[in-house]
């Protein structure tokens, strides 16, 4: 039971009846309104009162605005961005994820713009950081809910330039040391591809159109004479580093398998962490709807939680959604390309870009009949451009979940999944009546002539049909081993038809969803705190895996003094990768720093090639260790084991100190969660990073926590976590990290990044009566009087 709670009682210009914030004191909102347009307008306040700098940033960079507010030096990116907006007819549009969708964003970017007005009136209530950069925050159109894509996850363009310069330096053999092809199949270049011909540079586009927003002191003093040297994201390696942290777990178990007899459903998407929050827990209560759990605070409604009936939860699902086309530029005429037997324009759209502190500039961006153009080289005659999901009507990310957050079984959930477009996912329900389900969603295309993993030709051989119909991707209704589970792995039925079209051959490493699955089967009273635990579970499969070779190993050879202090560092362990664990500090430098760089080499001998391959797939690399076979011989793979495990724990020595039982892999393994200006904070201003913080983890355990290779800082890792009761849903718990504000003068902008790493949770109140009681702030909202409602 809290304490009184503090009260505030605002007048809103565009409410139309009273309406109540009640801020827990985990900092979690718990929104009621009389009606769900109040419902909505008061979400996109509220998210504008916690998040409002990120809520403008993020409108600013994906509709290509940056330039504005920061100079030339942001005007390359505002310039890719733009390339990836919806162009569409926005009736479709509109219909595609529910038939309010309208109702619904007019109500929510209404509530943003409500709180922004009360800044300009209250000018103490905005985040410093406008302050900082001496700009204000934009009002928002309800169109800026959907238009924005860029920010979502789709695969596989960026995937299909790099499969092809590697194959054009080294061959198809190599390229799974990136990326292993799951289903199996043979990949040769298509009639008229040269792959010599598609240059790096093709990523660059859509690269800076997906990228975050950084600051840099000479990036803000930019002019126009620098504004093509503001193009490059980062090394190539780190981009394909960032591509891979992305993922998630989730599993719903059913009531025959845990204590309560009740199901339980978890889910925690796994992203790159950022502060504040890529994600916001919000519950959302109107007449006809109570629906608590998280979003994206840019969006309304939620993608992941639960309402009276239903709990839902979804990882990403490997969906192939984009392809790179090439095509042939006209002899003469650079701006027709060839498609079919004749010559169509290139469509070149000129837009306006405001840059701050000088004039307008009038920039070109450049269009296919399939999309964006990333490349054009005119000595070659050659054009490359990318087709996206993205392009059509629906594919706003999360919005799918208009219509799903309110349904009331785990059917209902599923009969609306025609409505989710991007990312496509893994959703995993489950209900009171006791059913679980997992589904597949998203706009998968129709390739019925290739599987899409390299760039093909423009000229028409190569086109969609359409997209898979929902019910034709994978699912399951109350399996018989009483519960699913996802982790972004390969997941397509065995006994699918080969030659259906391809879904998607691209996916996470299973260390994941081996250990998930493991330890669901071998738990027939499955609890909430079973749960807890396996969102937060260390043990690492890779550890495993080379362990166990290099222990067969050593009865073969004769062993140095360093080798045999390693396998008594080894012995015994539980291959948990702990926070105060020695042996897990010493099996992650060997691995990654030693063993695995060790191995790249070993395979692609040209440095320039195993950049590419970086950070390498996991599951090839332990299939190489395990079974050396015909890739090379088994004295070589000792040789190697050995070697590098000197190399490792000499390595650690020098990290840290000569005493191994002293050794910590979270001295090294730690989360910083950094504030897009802290590179350029002046003295003086209040420190806004959290952490960093000792983490336990790698990419490859169930509590994801992906580090840079360079120096083990984490990266990625869990947004949000969630446990949900399913019926008895006062006793579902969350964490988010690092805090639920955005704003950094906030008590919630940090206190739950100490929990969150620690592998804690927090309530998830429910009931009228756990909210009440959990209550810290209250929010009263009243209409202003007389005001008549407008957006």
């Amino acid at each position: 039971m809290t304490d009184t709670p503090t009260t505030e009682t605002l007048q809103l210009a565009g409410l139309e009846a009273g309406a109540e914030i009640r801020i827990d004191c985990w900092g979690i909102p718990h929104i009621k309104a009389a009606s769900e347009k109040d419902l909505f307008f008061v979400q996109g306040f509220n998210a504008a009162r916690d998040r409002l700098w990120q809520l403008d940033l993020w409108r600013k960079r994906g509709l290509g605005l940056l330039a504005a507010d920061f100079g030339p030096g942001y005007l390359a990116q505002d310039h890719a961005a733009r390339h990836f907006l919806y162009r569409g007819d926005m009736a479709p549009e509109w219909t595609a994820y529910a038939p309010d969708t309208e109702a619904i964003c007019t109500a929510f970017a209404a509530g943003i713009n409500a709180y922004i007005a009360l800044c300009e009136a209250e000018p103490s209530r905005l985040p410093p950081e406008f302050a900082m950069f001496g700009t204000k925050p934009a009002r928002w159109q309800p169109s800026d809910v959907v238009r924005i894509r860029s920010h979502a996850l789709t695969r596989n363009g960026l995937s299909e330039i790099l499969r092809a310069n590697i194959m054009a330096l080294a061959d198809a053999e190599t390229d799974l040391l990136r990326c292993e092809i799951d289903p199996p199949t043979e990949i040769h270049p298509a009639e008229g591809i040269a792959l010599a011909d598609i240059p790096l540079e093709a990523t660059c586009l859509f690269k800076l159109a997906t990228a975050p927003v950084t600051f840099d002191k000479a990036r803000l003093d930019a002019t126009l004479d620098d504004v093509w040297k503001w193009t490059e994201v980062t090394d190539l390696g780190d981009i394909i580093l960032r591509v891979t942290e992305e993922g998630s777990n989730n599993w719903a178990v059913h009531g025959s398998r845990t204590e309560t007899g009740r199901p339980i459903l978890a889910s925690d998407p796994h992203r790159a962490h950022a502060v504040p929050s890529l994600r916001y827990l919000v519950h959302l209560q109107a007449p006809g709807l109570n629906a608590i759990g998280t979003g994206e605070p840019t969006a309304p409604g939620i993608s992941l939680g639960h309402n009276e009936k239903v709990a839902f939860g979804l990882t990403i699902f490997g969906a192939d959604q984009e392809d790179v086309y090439v095509y042939e530029t006209r002899d003469g005429d650079p701006d027709c390309y060839r498609y079919g037997d004749g010559w169509e324009k290139i469509s070149r759209i000129e837009e306006r870009f405001v840059v701050r502190g000088f004039a307008d500039q009038t920039l070109t961006l450049s269009f296919t009949r399939h999309g964006p153009i990333l490349h054009e080289n005119p000595k070659k005659k050659q054009i490359i451009a990318m087709r996206s999901v993205w392009l059509s009507s629906g594919s706003a990310a999360y919005l799918g979940s208009l219509s799903y957050m309110r349904s009331t079984s785990v059917k209902a959930f599923c009969d609306t999944l025609s409505h989710w477009g991007t990312p496509s996912v893994n959703h995993v329900s489950a209900d009171v009546d006791g059913n679980i389900g997992w589904f597949t969603a998203g706009f998968t295309p129709v390739r019925r002539n290739w599987e899409g993993l390299l760039p093909v030709p423009g000229h028409g051989s190569h086109e969609w049909e359409g997209f898979l119909p929902a019910d034709q991707l994978p699912r399951k209704y109350n399996p018989a081993e009483g519960f699913v589970a996802s982790a972004n792995e390969m997941n397509l039925p065995a006994d699918r038809d080969p030659k259906a079209p391809s879904i998607g051959h691209e996916w996470a490493e299973i260390s994941r969803a081996k250990r998930i699955r493991s330890v669901l089967a071998a738990d027939p009273k499955h609890t909430l705190k079973g749960s807890m635990a396996l969102q937060t579970d260390t043990y690492s499969r890779p550890a495993s895996v080379i362990c166990d070779v290099l222990e067969k190993v050593a009865v073969r050879h004769p062993l140095d003094e360093t080798q045999k202090l390693t396998l008594v560092l080894f012995n015994g362990w539980d291959y948990q990768l702990g926070v105060g664990s020695a042996p897990a500090a010493l099996f992650e430098v060997w691995w990654t720093k030693h063993l695995r760089p060790a191995l790249l080499a070993k395979f692609a001998p040209n440095p320039s090639v195993r950049q590419l391959l970086l950070p390498g797939d996991v599951d090839r690399m332990l299939s190489l260790l395990s079974e050396p076979g015909s890739n090379w011989k088994e004295a070589e793979r000792d040789s190697m084991l050995l070697t590098t495990l000197s190399a490792g724990f000499a390595d650690c020595e020098k990290r840290f100190g000569t005493n191994p039982a002293a050794w910590r892999w979270g001295s090294l393994h730690k989360a910083l969660f950094e504030h897009a200006t802290s590179r350029i904070n002046t003295k003086g201003m209040a420190e806004w990073d959290v952490g960093p913080l000792p983490l336990g983890g790698s990419r490859s355990t169930p509590m994801h926590a992906g580090y840079r290779i360079s120096d083990f800082g984490v990266s990625a890792g869990a947004s949000v976590r969630l446990v949900m009761d399913v019926g008895d849903w006062d006793n579902s718990v969350c964490i988010n990290a690092p805090g639920q504000s955005g704003d950094p003068r906030s008590p919630h902008y940090r206190d739950l990044a100490g929990p969150w790493s620690r592998g804690e949770f927090v309530p998830l109140a429910y009931s009228r009566e756990k909210v009440n009681a959990s209550t810290a702030v209250l929010i009263e909202l009243l209409p202003a009087s007389g005001d008549e409602s407008r957006s």
